[in-house]
């Protein structure tokens, strides 16, 4: 105890302890050992080991080592002597074990194999030769770490508990001191506990220790005395006390008042002294130190003088002996270092001395290598310049050889005369060479030439001048005509008025007098008008009574009659249905059997027309083909009808009977509830009205017997039709399967006889280079062409309609994929119907009706057309009757259209929205002027502004004339409502049934008409739906002076996404050589297609645009596989909408470059290998190749949509419309398709511009959209700080202006359908209008009406960079437009928008969810949604996020963002999804069809390794009644209930084989069928009532929810299989939109490792209760991201804390609030997260401390301390969470996308399998590597 005392007196030893404990370690003797950390090489274990072995030699338990093995040996067991094992770190080892004893050169370890804690090796791997203290941050002398180790190359240190920092170089928080300095250490700060104490730690300087912020009014260096002016214990007690002196100073220990010090007298020589503050501290200073020192004294005198003292004073005075010898040594050591780091520095100050002299010399030889270099380089521009010369000359040489010998031909001139030229010319050389050089004239003939340019331009300048006013003058004069005659008006209406002032006032006079007459007699009226209301409300009140009583009767006999009608009406019906059911003939099965025996007749017939097609007739070919497609409809149609009218008259039957039964007990209640209330009314009202009451009980009763005849009429008919025989009728269903059969069979012969067909249509397009400009001859074909796409364009629409239903009801894939091929014919048939670009004639009684190719919801907002126009001028019924219908686009009902007519000699476009029409004549340029050749006319309409155009072009230059005129609506519509199948397009004239509107009705056009383009659309007249009066052999069409078939080789050819050009044998035009080269320019404003493509076999060459830029891959029988070479570094952006001019080069048959409009973008080098092909596709290829085995080898399936021109291989063009395999593209390049009017945005992206604009003025703008998510940024704009922006909240659009808010009053625009906006400002009202539906409120800021923008502003669709409420857009918009002051009202081109982030300009993915709308409007919607409740809530998963769509991923498979390396979608099988991740992978569909219980239909493609799990089910709630399909031991099971009995269809083979797969499964009324690949049908009948059997939904697929199917199930199977699923389909129908989604990602295709992934579709794993994140924690984990921001990690509490980390941009960020407030840390890396390489992040928490780490890039944030804080272990969510939990303050909302591994919570591994919940699209086990 009394060492323990005088410790303050002996602690400085310890220092030098501590410093030399390495010398130390090893002492002996009597010498005191003390136990300080560091000071010891052996760890505590093992010393006690070792102790115990010393302890046992000396007692002579243990053999010496003097008496058994040498040193450096020991004996083992069996008493052999074998060499110690100490890494050469110790020379004596125990006898038996062989552990190491006295370890040196501080290792540690049985065997000397570590380095203790403290210290670290010299060897990054392995044993370490020897140990050092961790450099932390000196070595020895300084090393405050726990541990250290190596990593990165750099040393990381374990900082003990009071240092921090990467080496301990600071002191931690609550510490002071300076590590760096030797001898200094990091002490606890002590404020005496008087600092903040919301602090963890006492807040001093991190150096000295003095405490800042001293509390209670304390001050001092340790806060350890009261403040001047207070009195008290500061230190224990802590109750300073303001003194109570009246302002004067008390003393600091007891409060009393000192006196003021003493005035000295003026008169003396002595100065006056004033005691000031510093005075009393002082004073107060001495008093503590007195006391102090008296504390020390007693301590002293309490030290104990025995003999236990002296001995440890001894062993401390030969402890300080030692420590001095010590001491000196290393005096002795620090001297002679001393002199040697002298001489070192002697020795490098002459080593400084000669690096100046040689860096003098190295400047000097380095400025003579510049001159030299420049010199270098002049030489060799002179010599550049000089070869530049020798070939122009030697080019000019060259061309005047080859135009002498061109000349001599030309001239025919002899040898002697081609040589007496020659010796001409050179005499004449001579004489120029004689001659000097012409310099002067030269400079003068410069000089005119630079004053006869500017002299032109100032003539041009005045020309143009000129020609502006001369157009000016009649306009002003007109105008000054105008301004004349409206002062003329305006004097005569002057003198009217005053006319009519004078007359005003006598007529004033008059009324005077009356009014004066009218009051009397008013107040006459008054009072007898009292008197007649105070009878009427006394005759009011006697009236009530009875008319109540009345109106309840005529209610009464209101319902009666109605349920009469209702009942009377059900007997009409009754009767309408026993009709048709007589209509059932007998006979039918006979014609059903004649109709099946003539379909092989048929199939004759159709080989012999099609092999009997003329090979050279162009006219012939289009009939047959004609009436080969009439025989595939017929055939089709028959077969169809045959099998659906046999198959469906029973189900029709007992349809009308349940029907009938069910409108009988309902109005039965409903006459019995009538029945009831009549009689209560006639007890209440039998006196007043009995005529009434009697009358009524009359009705009712009658109506009443007349319900009971019905009823027993309806009884009778039910009756007999249950007594119908059902053997008949099983009889005639077995017949129409054998006819169904033999119709499959016959179609299976069409599909083959549909191969010829597909040769024609080559023929067709090899014969027309041969065609001759013949006018006959052409006139007669484009009337038999005519006449052909007339015959087959009728067809097809039954002929579509026939093979749906066939294709729907085929089991096997045979005549799906025949179907396919028939669709893809006719599809390509159509496509070139479209590109004919002919006109046709009208002579006043002709029409078409087109076929509009476009979906009508694309027109709504937007209406664009183009056509070519020529008039008939000298047609005598043109002259008669001049004005003319041309064309009407509208509904049938004449309300919504758009039209075109001639009248009063102007054009005129014509369009009505709803309300009234709107026209507007084109009387700039009367059709009387027109010329006699084609015209040029586009009409336009954006919402309710309408356009038209006139060009009229110049034969003889290329002048153009354009003329333009503006309309726009008056009333509210801004739609073209179009109902799609009453929406007609005639050109010419319309049919003689057809009744135009008033505006449009005039007689049909005379003259030619021909189509270009509607929207963004080719468009002709010969992809009509029907002709009328039309026969082109009669009336030729008129040739176009500009044709089109042109043989220009510089043509543009237009590919509209379907079509393609193929050239074959490309090596009749040039030869694959040593320089193989293909040159193409292409234009277009898609992100995606495929430019150019070879294939030979499994060898293949793909030229692809992906994401805008290049992808070049190909094959040509390399070992190592394919090639990729791709624009990585985004030099060249294709998708601009601008020529590009594409360049491949294949050199040395090894080396692939890819050039760029001249630039050089990519090169690779591949083994050496000549191309193998003969053959190339432009632009696309057919379906049959894209989808073969080099599918995978392609970016994506996507046929070029665009312009090219200039195909050349080997400097070779080639006529791309000249080639035989060419099918579906035009001439042409029509500017309006290559217009980006169309935005995608994915969530985070956003496009801009900046214009002339200001939208708080006068202001109208609108747009479509469509999306499928509630909330997102569609538009936004500011001034300052005003802002307005359209926004959709919650599913409702609302638009802010200013702090005004409309919203619109529906909230269901996130239907994935197209919707419109308009908004206008004005400075009296701002308005919203959505699809017509207006909304408005008043401008409160009527100020800044008339105000016009000084500058350039800018606006943004989709989102915004700023900082807003709102997250940005998820969907598309189209078609916007704003009035503008710099130009006119048109469609914005999204593409001319400068700045583009992460949108894609074409295409929108957003696809309607049609299974989750025919749900919503479900007349059980109400009753699945409770049913669904109840089961949620026994249901883990109720956290569950809806799917967003997985079937769209394909799509946008391969986009990246900017800045990362991966795609953020791998490549994937399309409209496959993978199952498996967890035991419960599924998805729930909440629809079942209504008819699911009579049939239920099921197809599917599966492939799976499992060979268990469940791969379907569906079950009532008490799982009675169920239906599954599941795999047990590799066997596919199909298992449904029949009553009590279990039905159990077995397959024979394995099917766990890892391939595709085609299984059906069905379960009719009395048979379940299993069909696996069209091959094995097992089937198994059984007797139920399919009434008793009932399901209700989800349906699962992939798996089931927890507890689920297993009382039906074996449990090995309830599980999810794992594998892929595609092309699900219940009762011919696919199931696209799941409700639901767990642990469902798409199949993935290439290379895949461990670790979970979450798809960019959105979802997230929940973790069970196991893990918490509370108040102190470590979490570790790895990421590969594949976009640069997203969630991680997220904890929510329900009081409001949390824990997020997340990633933005690249930058990881921890954000915490722990009850008191945010408080966040963030990491960003130098290099990016996203480059495709694993990344390891720590996050760890105490308290309000929180550390991140991120690649060991270190940083922290300390937050206020919350002294109430508590654990709550609540859900932890992984790479997402639900939106409704995320707070407003967080910087991102998306999901993370990219893989996670390696998840650990405090050191403890997290499975992600084993998660409370997986929702959405999230993979567990496997993660994509590519």
């Amino acid at each position: 105890m009394a060492l323990i005392s005088a410790w303050p007196l002996i602690s400085p030893v310890f220092f030098f302890l501590r410093c030399f404990s390495s010398s130390t370690a090893s002492s002996e003797g009597s010498v005191f050992q003390f136990d300080i950390e560091g000071s010891s090489a052996v760890s505590t274990q093992e010393a006690t080991v070792i102790r115990g072995q010393q302890q046992a030699v000396a007692t002579g338990s243990w053999v010496p080592f003097a008496e058994g093995c040498q040193e450096g040996f020991y004996r083992t067991s069996s008493g052999k002597c074998s060499p110690c094992n100490c890494n050469g770190n110790a020379n004596r080892c125990l006898d038996g074990s062989g552990i190491c004893v006295d370890c040196q050169r501080n290792t540690t370890g049985q065997h000397c194999e570590q380095c203790p804690d403290g210290f670290i090796g010299d060897v990054v791997r392995g044993v370490p030769t020897f140990c050092q203290p961790c450099p932390c941050p000196l070595p020895a002398l300084a090393n405050f770490a726990v541990s250290c180790h190596r990593k990165s190359g750099s040393v990381r240190c374990v900082c003990k508990e009071n240092y921090a920092g990467p080496n301990c170089e600071r002191c931690a928080p609550g510490y002071y001191g300076n590590p760096l300095l030797i001898g200094s250490t990091c002490k606890k700060c002590d404020c005496n506990g008087n600092s903040d104490p919301n602090l963890i730690f006492e807040d001093c300087d991190e150096v000295t220790g003095q405490c800042r912020n001293c509390l209670h009014h304390t001050s001092g260096f340790n806060c350890e005395r009261c403040a001047p002016g207070y009195y008290g214990d500061a230190r224990l007690a802590k109750n300073c006390t303001a003194c109570n002196c009246g302002g004067r100073m008390c003393d600091s220990q007891t409060g009393e008042c000192l006196a003021d010090s003493p005035e000295v007298s003026t008169d003396t020589d002595c100065p006056t002294i004033s005691c000031d503050k510093c005075i009393w501290d002082l004073t107060d200073d001495i008093r503590l130190s007195v006391l102090t020192i008296d504390e020390s004294k007693s301590t002293l005198l309490s030290i104990s003088t025995g003999v236990a003292a002296q001995r440890r004073l001894n062993d401390l005075n030969l402890t300080t002996t030692h420590l001095q010898e010590a001491i000196s040594k290393k005096k002795n050591h620090a001297t002679l270092w001393t002199i040697q780091v002298d001489d070192a520095a002697d020795e490098m100050n002459d080593l400084v001395r000669e690096a100046e002299t040689l860096d003098e010399q190295g400047n000097e030889a380095s400025s003579k290598g510049h001159l030299v270099q420049k010199e270098t380089t002049e030489i060799n521009s002179r010599a550049s310049q000089l070869v530049q010369q020798l070939n122009d000359i030697r080019d000019n040489i060259e061309e005047i050889s080859s135009k002498s010998k061109y000349y001599a031909i030309q001239q025919e001139l002899s040898p002697e005369e081609i040589a007496q030229k020659r010796s001409t010319a050179e005499e004449m050389l001579k004489e120029i060479k004689r001659r000097k050089p012409f310099t002067n004239q030269r400079q003068l003939a410069d000089e005119e030439e630079k004053a006869a340019e500017e002299l032109l331009q100032q003539m041009e300048a005045f020309h143009e001048k000129h020609n502006d006013t001369r157009s000016l003058v009649t306009d002003v004069l007109e105008q000054l005509s105008e301004q004349d005659v409206k002062l003329s008006d305006l004097e005569e209406a002057l003198g009217e008025a005053l006319g009519y002032v004078t007359q005003t006032e006598d007529i004033n006079r008059e009324n005077t007098a009356r009014l004066q007459r009218q009051e009397k007699q008013h107040e006459k009226t008054k009072e007898q008008m009292d008197e007649v209301n105070s009878i009427l409300l006394s005759a009011t009140t006697i009236l009530e009574e009875p008319q109540k009583v009345n109106s309840e009767l005529s209610e009464v006999i209101k319902n009666a009659s109605g349920f009469y009608a209702e009942i009377d009406g059900a007997k009409k019906e009754l009767q309408e249905k026993i009709a048709n059911l007589s209509l059932f003939d007998d006979e039918l099965v006979e014609k059903a059997m004649h109709h099946a025996q003539n379909l092989r007749r048929l199939a004759d017939e159709l080989d012999g027309n099609l092999y009997g097609v003329d090979s050279n007739g162009l006219v012939q070919r289009a009939i047959n083909a004609s009436n080969v497609y009439e025989n595939i409809a017929g055939y089709i149609e028959e077969a169809n009808e045959v099998a659906l009218l046999a198959l469906n008259t029973t189900n029709r039957v007992k349809d009308a009977a349940v029907g009938i039964d069910t409108q009988v007990i309902y109005h039965k209640g409903k006459s019995e509830e009538l029945l009831i209330r009549a009689m209560q009314l006639q007890r209440t009202a039998h006196d007043s009205s009995g005529y009434t009451i009697a009358d009524t009980s009359w009705q009712v009763n009658g109506t009443f017997a007349r319900m009971n005849a019905l009823r027993s009429q309806l009884m009778r008919a039910i009756a007999k039709m249950q007594s119908a025989e059902t053997e008949e009728t099983r009889e005639r269903l077995e017949q129409a399967q054998l006819k169904t059969a033999e119709a499959v069979s016959a179609a299976t012969t069409v599909t083959q006889a549909t191969t010829p067909m597909d040769e024609n249509v080559r023929l067709w397009s090899q014969n027309l280079q041969d065609f001759q400009h013949n006018s006959q001859a052409y006139d007669s074909a484009v009337h038999s062409a005519g006449d052909a796409v007339k015959k087959l364009t009728e067809v097809f629409p039954q002929l579509l309609d026939k093979m749906r239903r066939v294709e729907q009801k085929a089991p096997a894939n045979n005549i799906s994929s025949s179907i396919q091929r028939i669709r893809e014919l006719i599809a390509q048939t159509r496509s070139v119907a479209s590109k004919v670009q002919v006109s046709m004639m009208f002579e006043g009684q002709s029409a078409v009706e087109v076929n509009p190719k476009v979906n009508v919801e694309e027109l709504k907002s937007f209406t664009s057309m183009s056509l070519y126009i020529k008039l008939h001028k000298d047609n005598p019924q043109l002259a008669a009757s001049p004005d003319r219908f041309i064309l009407y686009l509208g509904n049938k009902n004449a309300k919504h259209y758009i039209g075109l007519a001639i009248k009063n000699d102007n054009l005129v476009y014509i369009y009505n929205l709803g309300g009234q029409d709107v026209e507007i004549p084109l009387d700039a340029k009367p059709v009387s002027t027109w010329p006699s050749y084609f015209s040029i006319i586009k009409i336009e309409r954006i919402g309710r502004h309408g356009k038209m155009f006139l060009t009229v072009p110049s034969l003889s230059s290329t002048a153009e004339e354009k003329f333009i005129k503006k309309g726009e609506v008056l009333g509210p519509g801004s739609l073209l409502n179009l109902e799609p199948e009453n929406a007609v397009f005639y050109v010419g004239g319309v049919p003689p049934d057809f009744k135009l509107p008033p505006s449009l009705n005039l007689p049909g056009f005379i003259g030619c008409l021909e189509l270009a383009t509607l929207n963004d659309d080719v468009i002709s007249l010969y992809n009509f739906k029907r002709v009328y009066n039309i026969d082109t052999a009669t009336s030729p069409p008129c040739a176009r002076d500009k044709l089109a078939f042109t043989q220009s080789r510089a043509v543009s050819y237009f590919f509209d996404g379907s079509g393609y050009a193929l050239a074959r044998n490309i090596e009749r035009r040039g030869k694959f050589s040593q320089v193989t080269r293909f040159d193409i320019e292409v234009r277009t404003p898609t992100d995606n297609g495929l430019i150019l493509l070879m294939i030979n076999g499994s060898m293949f060459f793909s030229l692809e645009m992906q994401n805008g830029f290049l992808y070049l891959r190909y094959d040509f029988g390399f070992s190592s596989g394919p090639v990729l070479l791709e624009d990585s570094m985004r030099k060249a952006r294709i998708n601009d909408a601008k020529f590009h001019e594409i360049s491949i080069i294949y050199h040395n048959s090894k080396k692939m470059i890819l050039v760029v409009d001249r630039r050089h973008i990519k090169s690779v080098d591949n083994e050496r290998t000549a191309m193998p092909f003969t053959d190339i596709y432009i632009g696309g290829a057919p379906t049959e190749i894209l989808h073969s085995s080099i599918s995978s080898h392609l970016a994506g399936s996507i046929s070029f949509k665009g312009c090219m021109k200039g195909f050349q291989f080997q400097k070779k063009d080639f006529n791309l419309l000249e080639e035989p395999g060419t099918l579906g593209i035009s001439y042409g390049c029509p500017e309006d398709s290559l217009m980006s009017r169309n935005a995608y945005f994915n969530g985070e992206s956003f496009i801009a511009s900046s214009q002339k604009v200001s939208l708080f003025t006068e202001f109208e703008g609108g747009f479509n959209f469509r999306t499928l998510q509630p909330s997102g940024l569609l538009f936004y704009y500011s001034e300052g700080s005003d802002v307005l922006s359209i926004s959709m909240e919650r599913g409702s659009v609302v638009l802010n202006a200013s702090g005004t808010k409309i919203q619109s009053p529906e909230r269901n625009y996130n239907d994935g359908k197209t919707h419109f906006i308009i908004t206008s400002v004005t400075p009296e009202r701002y308005e919203l209008t959505v699809d017509d539906k207006k909304q408005s409120k008043k401008n409160p800021a009527k100020d800044r009406a008339g105000k016009s923008p000084d500058s350039i502003k800018k606006f943004y669709f989709g989102g915004s960079p700023l900082r807003t409420q709102q997250a940005n857009f998820t969907g598309c918009i189209s078609n916007a437009y704003f009035t503008r002051l710099d130009q006119e009202v048109e469609v914005e081109d999204f593409q001319k928008y400068s700045e583009k982030v992460q949108a894609s300009l074409y295409g929108c993915p957003v696809e309607s969810p049609p299974v989750a709308l025919l749900h919503k409007k479900g007349k059980n919607s109400s009753k699945a949604k409770g049913n669904r409740n109840k089961k949620v809530g026994r249901d883990k998963d109720k956290i569950a996020q809806p799917s967003s769509g997985l079937k769209k991923l394909y799509q946008v498979n391969l986009q990246k963002e900017p800045q990362c390396h991966l795609p953020m979608n791998p490549k994937a099988t399309e409209h496959a999804y993978q199952f498996g991740g967890t035991a419960n992978s599924r998805q729930e569909f909440d629809h079942i069809p209504k008819d699911f219980s009579q049939r239920a239909q099921f197809s599917i493609s599966l492939k799976t390794h499992s060979s268990h799990g469940m791969i379907c089910y569906v079950s009532d709630q008490k799982e009675t009644n169920f239906l599954a399909l599941f795999v047990a031991h590799g066997r596919l099971i199909f298992m449904f209930n029949a009553g009590h009995q279990k039905i159990r269809i077995k397959s024979q083979e394995k099917y766990n084989d890892g391939l595709w797969h085609n299984v059906i499964f069905i379960r009719g009324k009395n048979i379940g069928r299993l069909i696996i690949d069209g091959l094995r049908v097992l089937e198994e009948s059984f007797d139920g009532n399919a009434n008793g059997w009932q399901v209700t939904e989800p349906l699962y697929i992939g798996g089931v929810a927890p507890g689920k199917a297993v009382k039906n199930i074996q449990i090995n199977s309830v599980y999810s299989f794992s594998g892929c699923l595609s092309n699900l389909q219940l009762n011919g129908r696919p199931l696209t939109s799941a409700s639901q989604t767990f642990s469902v990602t798409p199949c993935f295709e290439g290379p895949s490792e461990a670790g979970t992934y979450f798809s960019s579709e959105g979802g997230y794993v929940v973790l069970d209760e196991s893990f918490s994140l509370g108040l102190k924690f470590e979490v570790v984990f790895e990421i590969r991201p594949r976009s640069s921001s997203g969630i991680l990690l997220h904890g929510h509490s329900v009081n409001g804390e949390y824990l997020n980390m997340h990633m933005r941009n690249g930058q990881v960020t921890v954000k915490l609030n722990n009850g008191i407030r945010d408080f966040s840390t963030s990491v960003t890396l130098k290099q990016s997260l996203c480059d495709g390489r694993w990344h390891r992040i720590a996050v760890i928490r105490d308290a309000n401390v929180v550390q991140l780490d991120v690649d060991s890039e270190v940083n922290h944030v300390v937050g206020p301390l919350n002294p109430k804080a508590m654990d709550h272990r609540e859900p932890v969510f992984i790479g997402g969470v639900p939106e409704s939990l995320l707070t407003s303050s967080l910087t991102t909302r998306n999901s993370f996308i990219g893989c996670i591994r390696n998840f650990m919570i405090d050191e403890k591994p997290v499975s992600f399998s084993k998660a409370a919940l997986v929702s959405g699209a999230v993979s567990i086990n496997t993660c994509p590597a590519a």
